[in-house]
């Protein structure tokens, strides 16, 4: 047994044993779950992939005279104005607008908030409602993340604990947020990757919660609350990991320490814009249990096959496919070999996995004791009700 102050105190005298969830498990079919846990203080995981339910909470500063923004675009791309005066939210699957004749670009608020963690000056448009206190009615200028006052991410889902796999069994090609389904399945699309993905190597969230201290974007970031759309109800295999789409994480952490290698925005042909983010949590081995549930291998985890040319809510599936067979290039579908592609870059991911566990191995980057944990009861509540107007 250890505690997360014990293993606090090996980072900081840079002592501690860190092994990625990946290099974890090959240690465990060496020596076993006794020995591991034994010589192992901290696993790290790592993700990089799509989370287009991110955004930036911007703070501009005041102008003079004073502005009460209530329409504003950065770099063309809409941002939301209704909080106070010259506080902005950024969200990363905007698109940008029309405007001035101008056509639309594949560029939305992830591709923005890419290139203001990168130091690159972004353009700003704003209207204000006139009031005594804040006389401006417009204002334009160009700002760079070191211009304003705050530029944090505030997401408020990330870190899908497992998903889907897309398919598409129509006549047509149809483009998703999984990127682009071929016809007469053709092809099929995974985002999660897998044994190294941070919530399945913490199925029950015991070690994960509010307040624990992540890697988020190349800096460092919380967990907040749980996430929109958390669903830890879902059906789980013994093992305990879930068959499709469950917990989730809203996520906060500052930009202006981030960098644009690990935030990158993206865009999905006819679907839109979003923003691959890389999220590393690490996971402290407190007892035989952690090293257990972190042994957990491909063929351990599985996700559902889903139609998308099917257009409701609940669309029908081709059963479950381990990730095992996800990660070999093709899935078998009714005796029809499919290929496979992963949405989510496995080779980032363990790049993210690596960088954390450098941190820590070198004392800059210590675990947080958890202030809340995420509620692990929480039900779907879907908008099954149809309104005729």
């Amino acid at each position: 047994m250890r505690t997360i102050a014990e293993i606090n105190d090996k980072i900081s005298r840079k002592q501690a044993v860190v092994l990625t969830a990946e290099e974890l498990k090959v240690r465990v079919q060496e020596i076993g779950v006794t020995k591991v846990t034994k010589e192992v203080d901290v696993i790290t995981t790592g993700t990089f992939e799509p989370m287009e339910s991110s955004g930036a909470i911007i703070n501009l500063g005041h102008t003079d005279p004073p502005i009460k923004i209530r329409r504003c675009w950065l770099d063309n791309v809409p941002v939301y104005s209704g909080f106070g005066a010259v506080d902005l939210y950024l969200g990363a699957s905007c698109a940008v607008e029309v405007m001035d004749g101008e056509e639309v670009r594949e560029r939305g608020g992830g591709h923005v908030i890419e290139d203001l963690i990168a130091g690159k000056p972004v353009h700003v448009k704003a209207q204000g409602q006139v009031t005594d206190c804040y006389p401006r009615a417009t204002f334009e200028t160009t700002i760079t993340r070191e211009t304003i006052n705050q530029f944090y991410l505030f997401n408020p889902r990330n870190l899908y604990q497992n998903f889907i796999v897309g398919v598409n069994g129509g006549d047509r090609p149809l483009y998703t947020y999984l990127g682009p389904l071929q016809p007469r399945l053709s092809n099929a699309v995974y985002s999660n990757p897998g044994a190294i993905a941070p919530l399945l190597n913490d199925p029950d969230l015991q070690l994960i919660g509010i307040g624990t201290r992540i890697f988020l974007g190349g800096g460092i970031g919380y967990v907040a609350w749980e996430g929109t759309q958390h669903f830890p109800l879902q059906k789980r295999l013994p093992n305990r990991t879930p068959i499709g789409p469950a917990a989730t994480l809203a996520l906060i952490g500052d930009a202006k320490q981030m960098d644009s290698h690990w935030v990158r925005g993206c865009y999905f042909k006819s679907y839109g814009p979003s923003l691959m983010l890389g999220v590393g949590i690490p996971l402290p081995v407190l007892n035989e249990e952690v090293v257990a549930k972190c042994a957990i291998q491909d063929k351990d985890l599985v996700a559902p096959v889903v139609d998308f040319s099917i257009p409701r809510r609940v669309r029908p599936t081709f059963g479950l496919v381990s990730y095992a067979q996800l990660k070999s290039g093709r899935i078998t579908i009714e005796g029809k070999t499919v290929r496979v592609a992963p949405l989510a870059s496995l080779f980032f991911s363990r790049q993210v996995a690596l960088e954390l566990k450098k941190w820590i191995e070198l004392g800059d980057f210590t675990l947080t004791e958890p202030v809340a944990q995420i509620p692990m009861e929480r039900s779907f509540l879907p908008q099954d009700r149809w309104t005729e107007f």
